[in-house]
């Protein structure tokens, strides 16, 4: 055999293996398992990240927006006291007699006796 039959022999049994190690042609198929992908992740985290978290939100923004004079609430730091006045921002707390404090609105977590409505609640 010369050289050239040689070069020419393996050049014929090795085409198939050098066009199976070619890259693929990336077409719309490609994209679209690339994408399918990706969009079922995203929806799986708003499901359970996002769309709870929402609602979570949603029920503390009403709490506080129910919040009227002479409710009995506990504060973030743990303040028991009656809602005497309501400001847009803050409201004030009689937490003794004649003791009065003026606190903000997202510092009341919830009705004394009750579970917490704050953001940190899983409920």
């Amino acid at each position: 055999m010369t050289p050239a039959t040689v070069g020419s022999a393996l050049l014929n049994t090795a085409w198939p293996f050098l066009l199976g190690m070619a890259s693929p042609q990336q077409g719309a198929q490609g994209l679209l398992s690339t994408l399918i992908p990706m969009v079922l992740i995203l929806g799986i985290f708003y499901f359970v990240m996002v769309l709870p978290m929402r609602k979570r939100q949603q029920k503390v923004q009403a709490f506080l927006q129910a919040l009227k004079a002479g409710d009995r609430v506990v504060t973030s730091g743990g303040i028991y006291g009656s809602i005497t006045r309501v400001n847009d921002q803050s409201v004030q707390l009689q937490i003794a007699n004649n003791v009065r404090i003026e606190v903000s609105r997202s510092a009341i977590v919830g009705y004394q006796g009750q579970e917490p409505v704050s953001e940190s609640n899983p409920s």
